[in-house]
């Protein structure tokens, strides 16, 4: 497909794809669109939410619907980081013995980290190198990850005994945070009544992975003036308690603000709402639409703002409001 082409079907991709993950998905709009923001731009996804709200069936029918590789990893406490990247085993063939790669669960094209908080941070840092550089180093040596590649990750924000706190430097590796919160009442009648049903229609494919790069090569086209870049980056920095000009709400209630690859992702990020906007720029309601997704997991409140029951979305939504 030419840009032209490219740019029209992934305006019509939106709904496409929402009417055929409501075969297996019911409601979660905003959380669906979030991640599929993410894999347009080829970031990864934090996804945080009770057990129960369908997390693992999203990221498996999304797959589905892009025809991805898929993988999972129950992320477990005595987990391992080979387990993750793969090991040399000494194998026999006709030459004799000799150590050969066995490539682990992270070669897939979207791998889906369940309750990746239930690992120590050990094995949760085999998933760095995969998630920045797109490939693993084992034994000294590097293999290349598939393309594309997206790491979807889980955590239960509920229970919080057994669990690894994620360290700042992965945190910042996930483009976004994305909650995932109880259905209404109508929406999850209808949950119970499709799955103590019959088997409905099954997921199909829509695009293939090939698609999914012609849409990321398009997404970064599109034009951003010097002043919505400007505006992005002061946003990422107003949450920086050190930072000159920083409102005094953030001097008082914050511990450390977002860095410089959460400016990144909210240009990314709106460039996609851009174009299901039908647009060929990016606006600064572009870049509000996304704070809270990009910057809950970047910013460490204080114990002030914790005596005080402010929550880290509140404090988002003051940012935006001052940026105004």
């Amino acid at each position: 497909m030419d840009e032209a082409a490219t740019f029209e079907a992934l305006l019509g991709a939106r709904e496409r794809i929402h009417s055929e993950l409501g075969k297996a998905i019911v409601g979660q709009r905003p959380v669906i669109e979030q991640i599929l923001i993410a894999m347009l731009t080829g970031g990864n996804c934090l996804i945080t939410g009770a057990p129960g709200l369908a997390k693992t069936l999203l990221v498996k029918s999304l797959a589905e619907v892009f025809k991805l590789q898929f993988n999972r990893i129950q992320f477990t406490p005595d987990l391992m980081p080979a387990d993750i990247t793969g090991m040399d085993i000494l194998q026999d063939g006709p030459e004799g013995r000799s150590m050969q790669f066995v490539p682990g669960p992270v070669f897939a094209q979207m791998l889906l980290a369940d309750e990746i908080n239930r690992t120590p941070p050990k094995t949760q840092s085999a998933l760095l190198e995969a998630m920045q550089e797109k490939q693993v180093t084992v034994a000294g040596r590097r293999y290349a990850l598939p393309s594309p590649f997206f790491v979807l990750a889980t955590q239960n924000p509920v229970e919080m005994e057994g669990t690894y706190v994620l360290p700042e430097a992965q945190l910042d590796r996930f483009m976004f945070n994305v909650v995932i919160d109880y259905l209404p009442e109508t929406e999850e009648v209808e949950v119970v009544r499709r799955t103590t049903s019959p088997a409905g229609e099954r997921v199909e494919a829509l695009f293939g992975c090939e698609d999914v790069l012609a849409f990321q090569r398009l997404v970064r086209t599109v034009p951003v003036s010097e002043d919505v870049v400007r505006y992005a980056v002061r946003l990422a920095a107003s949450s920086r308690p050190q930072q000159t000009g920083a409102p005094d709400f953030v001097r008082r209630l914050v511990n450390w603000g977002a860095g410089t690859r959460a400016a990144q992702c909210l240009v990314l990020g709106a460039k996609v709402l851009a174009v299901w906007a039908g647009r060929a720029h990016v606006q600064t309601e572009d870049i509000r639409a996304l704070a809270l997704p990009v910057l809950r997991h970047r910013i460490q409140l204080n114990y002030k703002a914790e005596a005080e029951g402010v929550t880290v979305e509140d404090l988002i939504g003051r940012l935006v409001l001052e940026l105004r």
